[in-house]
Formats: C-alpha cells, structure tokens, sequence
C-alpha cells in the first residue's frame, strides 16, 4: 500500500480510475473509495468490510448539479444542499426515473458531497465515487475493530483484511471518530432527520426553515 500525501491527489485519482480501492481521510475518519460505476471495485469494498451487499455504500458527488441530474430532489433536498454542501451531511435520495441506478450504493440512496482532501479527490476523479468507513462492519466486527483514524490503523486494517488497499492518503489524524449526519428526502414530502452526526440537528432544522419555525419531521 503506497503513501500519498495530499499534494499526490492526482495519482490518487488514477489508482481509482484503473479500479482500484483508495482509503482518503476526512474530519471523521479515513474512508475506503472506489469508482461507483465499477463493480468490481465496489465488491472489494464489501468484501474488504465483510459489508453484505444489501447494506448500500455511501455515494458521494462533486456538485449539487450533479445531484440534480440524478436525483429526484424534493424542495427541502435542495434547502439542505445548498445550505449544508460541501460538508458532513448525507441525504438520502430517489434516482430520476430517467437515470440508471449503481447497484453498490442502492435506491434510495445515501449521497454525500463531501469537503475537504475528499472534495478535491471527487473532482479530480470526474465521477462518483462509492465510500464506506475503513472498518469491518459492525455486524462481523469485534471490540477491537475500529474506524481507523491514522494511516497507520489503515495498514493494520489492510493488512489483517486483505483490502488491498492501493494507496492512502496521509491526511494525519482524523478527530472526529464520528457519523455524517443523515436526513432522508423522499420526493414530493417533508424531510426527515434520519441520524445525528457531525453536522447538529439544529443545523438541519435551521436549513430547512430560513424564516424560523419547526420543519424537519
């Protein structure tokens, strides 16, 4: 497994071009990426996690364009995205009816648009990018299998889990050691605070209510 510093991001983009796997850091912990429309590199995720396929990866975006062009968003999807993207917050999405779904993140499903090294990662790429934690899942996991925080937890993961990880980006230590946020958007109905993470509930509610009042369900 290469070590990339940030400034390396282009070879980083080239590794998931050519379908392989790339753990990047982000303010909560390292995440595991790959190209969303290559299957197999999506299964290595799985496999390397011991994730069952039905539990879908995180999709994350470049632009709230690109959510548009793909997702069937409701006012309070676009409320959220314009207020809280780039960031910690994941919603979950309808697909057009127009638009092919990716198998590996599911329908609805989970979107981010990410900051930061994994921001500038997605651009470079060109295209979605599947994540998960840098883990084992928590229904195969032990007490002693952690989201890894450091690029040294990433080896140790790669190696006892035979990842295969192609490369890290050292982006240090990661602080936060917890979840995004997650709001599900269904099309045409009121948003719903599905899980509280980084970004506060009353971020959440404060998007979804620019001129004060309770909104979120």
């Amino acid at each position: 497994m290469d070590v990339l510093t940030p400034k390396q991001l282009p070879a980083a983009a080239r590794l998931l071009a050519l379908g392989q796997v790339v753990a990047v850091p982000t303010p909560r912990w390292y995440m595991l990426c790959a190209r969303a429309a290559n299957p197999a590199a999506t299964n290595a995720v799985f496999r390397a996690k011991q994730r069952p396929t039905a539990k879908p990866l995180l999709l994350l975006l470049g632009s709230r364009a690109t959510a548009e062009a793909l997702f069937d968003l409701s006012v309070d999807a676009r409320l959220l995205a314009e207020a809280l993207w780039p960031g910690d917050l994941a919603l979950r999405l309808p697909w057009r009816p127009d638009v092919e779904t990716v198998a590996a993140v599911g329908s609805p499903a989970l979107v981010g648009c990410p900051d930061g090294i994994l921001r500038h990662l997605v651009a470079l790429a060109g295209e979605p990018l599947a994540a998960a934690v840098c883990s084992i899942s928590a229904a195969a996991s032990g007490e002693t299998d952690h989201p890894a925080l450091t690029t040294a937890q990433v080896a140790a993961f790669d190696r006892s889990s035979g990842a295969g990880i192609a490369a890290v980006v050292d982006g240090g230590v990661c602080p936060q050691g917890r979840h995004m946020t997650i709001v599900d958007c269904p099309a045409g109905a009121a948003a719903r605070l599905e899980r509280e993470g980084t970004v506060h509930a009353r971020a959440v509610e404060a998007a979804l209510t620019p001129t004060g009042g309770p909104h979120v369900g």
